[in-house]
């Protein structure tokens, strides 16, 4: 008899559950829920606040800088993490279309969102990927919970984040940071564990310490998977832009929530458009900074 035969028996032996059990029990959690964020929300306030503050002064510092001081900036960036002219050109004709379609305000909105969120994840991300790296144990702790958050569907994220935080730039911020740190987490430790057994052989050969090793030995050869890490959380936190803008963070993702909302077909298509280009800079920079790390890497190690 196949196991499929015995499912409706073994079913039977279990009462189910009625609506009103059911609403009962969500209810009973929702209300809990709530009740432990009211008793604590001077405490949670106190502690977002910093980010608030950062996320402001970073964003009033784009908005407000004029233009040509800003669009330098970001080609020396772009131009000294890649090498590459053809990119920096790309970067300049992309920001100069952006701010002829009369975007530039809203886009550094997002360049100063993306760019906190991208600190928050590696600050968060590099350190866990590391204890997962150099335990076991925590590595089957924590890769259930990456799952989760990687398979979680955005929109989930925005629920516990609004109900914690409530409706802000800081909620959003903090939904990113869930939803894109991952990468950052799992490349860390891929990258360390990747170091190869004989390099550190030698290094305890020569006397070093945990500590050297990670710094002078596994961290230094795991930066090119590190930086790939960084190039997809980056990403992440772009894609999540939009879906963030429903809690109350502006930028491009409000725009195009609005075009969804609207059926502004042109206001969707042109700030996509930017999200792409900046997207498209972002994913170059790095992506060729993290070549270039790897090919200094294998001329010191090789």
């Amino acid at each position: 008899m196949a196991f499929c035969d015995y499912v409706p028996d073994l079913l039977c032996r279990f009462p189910a559950l009625d609506d009103t059990t059911i609403r009962i029990a969500r209810k009973t959690i929702d209300d809990g829920f709530k009740g432990l964020v009211r008793a604590y929300v001077n405490i949670i306030d106190a502690a977002v606040q910093p980010l608030q503050v950062f996320l402001n002064f970073l964003e009033r510092t784009f908005v407000t800088s004029p233009w040509p001081i800003i669009l330098l900036c970001m080609l020396a960036i772009v131009y000294f993490g890649s090498r590459n002219i053809k990119i920096t050109i790309g970067t300049a004709v992309s920001m100069f279309l952006i701010g002829l379609m009369g975007l530039w305000n809203d886009t550094m909105v997002t360049l100063a969102m993306v760019t906190v969120c991208t600190l928050i994840a590696i600050v968060v991300g590099i350190p866990i990927g590391i204890l997962m790296a150099r335990s076991d144990r925590v590595q089957s702790f924590v890769n259930p919970v990456l799952d989760v958050m990687q398979t979680m569907p955005s929109f989930v994220y925005l629920i516990p984040v609004v109900m914690i935080f409530g409706i802000g730039k800081v909620p959003g911020l903090i939904a990113v940071v869930i939803y894109a740190v991952p990468p950052m987490i799992r490349l860390t430790n891929l990258g360390i564990r990747l170091v190869d057994k004989e390099v550190l052989e030698a290094a305890d050969a020569f006397g070093s310490s945990g500590w050297q090793k990670l710094k002078n030995v596994q961290m230094p050869l795991a930066l090119p998977t590190i930086m790939a890490g960084i190039n997809q959380t980056i990403m992440m936190s772009l894609a999540m832009v939009v879906v963030a803008s429903m809690v109350g963070v502006g930028g491009l993702g409000k725009n195009v929530l609005q075009a969804i909302n609207n059926q502004f077909f042109t206001v969707g298509f042109l700030n996509g458009f930017a999200l792409v280009a900046i997207a498209i800079i972002f994913d170059r920079t790095s992506q060729a900074y993290g070549k270039r790390l790897q090919k200094h890497s294998e001329v010191v190690h090789g």
